[in-house]
C-alpha cells in the first residue's frame, strides 16, 4: 500500500516515492592497499592481555591506620602493607585519648569490615590489633623485629596488586586459638578475587610460621615454573597477647601465658645489670678487708732446706791498682762544642774591628 494524504477538498493525493540509490553508491569506498602486510601479521601473532570476566563477590575491605606517636619504621611498615593489599583503605591517625570502640564507627564510615590498627606506646612499643568489625573477634599482638621494604633491599619483586598465596604452619591446625587466628588472617590478608584494584596474577606468597610461641610473617616471590622463592619483604614478628570475643574489647577468649610485657622485660634487664654491679662492689669490699687484716707469719719449716745446695765460695780478690776513670763522651762533646763556639766568637769580633 502506498501512503496517501487526504486534501481538504476530499481528493486523495498520492505521495511521490523517493528514488532508490544504486548499489554502487551504497557500497563503502574500497580500503587502500597501502597497509603493509607485516602489520597484519604482527596483529595476528599478538597475544591479548588477560581480561577479568568474573564478578567481584567478596567485598572484603581492610582499614589500615594507626594512633599518634608512631615512629618512622612503623609508618613505613603500614605503607608497605597498603601496597601489598589492594583491598585496603587508609585513614588519619587516631588520638590516643579516644577509646578503641570508636574504631568500629570509623570502619562503618569507611565501609570496611576488617581492621588493622597499630597502637604506639611510650614511643618504643608497638601493638597491632586485628579485628573483624563490628561483631568480632579481635586479637592484640606485640610487634617485634620490624624490617620494612626500603630497609631490607631484597632481590625479590612482585607485581603491584597481584593476589598472594597464604602459607600457614601445620601448628595452626593443632590448637583452637591458632585455628581462630588462621581464619582471621585468611580473611584479612587474602585479596578478594576479581577485585577492581587487583591484578589476575599470583606471583608471591605470604608465610605465617609459628616459632617460639610467636607468629613470623614473611613475603616471598615465586620465580617462574621452578617454584623457587626469593624474599621480598617486609618482615615482622607477632607476639600474641589476648584474643577478645568482640571487636576491640569484650570477654577474653584466650590469654597467652608465655607473654612478657616490654616493661617487665626492661625491668629484668635492669635488675640483671644492677646485680652485676652489686657483685663487683662486694668483691672490692672483700679485697679491702683482706688488705686491712694483719698478715699471719708462718713458722719456719726445717724441711724446706732439704734440697737447698750451698753455692761455691769464690776467692776474694783485692784490687791494688786504681781503676782507670771512664771517659764521659757526652761531657767531652760538650767541651769540644764550647771551644769551637768561643773560637767562632773571637773570629767574628776580629773581623768586625
Amino acid at each position: 500500500m502506498v501512503a496517501t494524504k487526504r486534501k481538504r477538498s476530499g481528493v486523495l493525493a498520492v505521495s511521490a516515492k523517493k528514488p532508490k540509490r544504486n548499489k554502487k553508491d551504497v557500497e563503502p569506498p574500497a580500503k587502500s592497499s597501502a597497509v603493509p602486510k607485516e602489520m597484519e601479521e604482527a596483529e595476528k601473532d599478538r597475544i591479548p592481555g588477560p581480561v577479568c570476566k568474573g564478578k567481584w563477590k567478596n567485598k572484603e575491605r581492610i582499614l589500615i591506620f594507626s594512633s599518634r606517636g608512631i615512629n618512622f619504621r612503623t609508618r613505613h611498615l603500614m605503607q608497605d602493607l597498603r601496597t601489598l593489599m589492594p583491598h585496603s583503605k587508609a585513614d588519619t591517625k587516631m588520638d590516643r585519648k579516644d577509646k578503641l570502640f570508636v574504631i568500629n564507627e570509623v570502619c562503618e564510615m569507611k565501609n570496611c569490615n576488617k581492621c588493622i590498627y597499630f597502637e604506639a606506646k611510650k614511643k618504643q612499643d608497638l601493638y597491632m590489633w586485628l579485628s573483624n568489625s563490628p561483631h568480632g573477634p579481635s586479637a592484640k599482638f606485640l610487634v617485634q623485629n620490624i624490617h620494612t621494604l626500603a630497609e631490607l633491599k631484597m632481590t625479590g619483586n612482585c607485581l603491584k596488586g597481584s593476589r598472594p598465596i597464604l602459607s600457614f604452619d601445620p601448628a595452626f591446625d593443632e590448637l583452637p586459638h591458632y585455628a581462630l587466628l588462621k581464619e582471621l588472617l585468611i580473611q584479612i590478608f587474602s585479596t578478594p578475587r576479581y577485585h577492581p584494584k587487583s591484578q589476575p596474577f599470583v606471583d608471591h606468597v605470604f608465610t605465617f610460621t609459628i616459632l617460639d610461641n610467636r607468629i613470623w610473617f614473611r613475603n616471598f616471590q615465586i620465580i617462574d615454573e621452578d617454584a623457587q622463592l626469593v624474599e621480598i619483604g617486609p618482615r615482622f614478628v607477632l607476639n600474641l597477647i589476648k584474643i577478645f570475643q568482640g571487636s576491640f574489647g569484650g570477654p577474653t577468649l584466650y590469654e597467652n601465658p608465655h607473654y612478657q610485657s616490654p616493661n617487665m622485660h626492661r625491668r629484668i634487664i635492669r635488675s640483671i645489670t644492677a646485680a652485676k654491679y652489686r657483685e663487683k662492689q662486694q668483691v672490692k669490699d672483700v679485697q679491702k678487708l683482706r688488705k686491712k687484716e694483719p698478715k699471719t707469719v708462718l713458722p719456719h719449716d726445717p724441711t724446706d732446706d732439704v734440697f737447698v745446695t750451698p753455692a761455691e765460695e769464690k776467692p776474694i780478690e783485692i784490687q791494688w791498682v786504681k781503676p782507670e776513670p771512664k771517659v764521659d763522651l757526652k761531657a767531652r762533646k760538650k767541651r769540644i762544642y764550647k771551644r769551637q763556639r768561643k773560637l767562632k766568637h773571637k773570629m767574628n769580633s776580629g773581623n768586625a774591628k
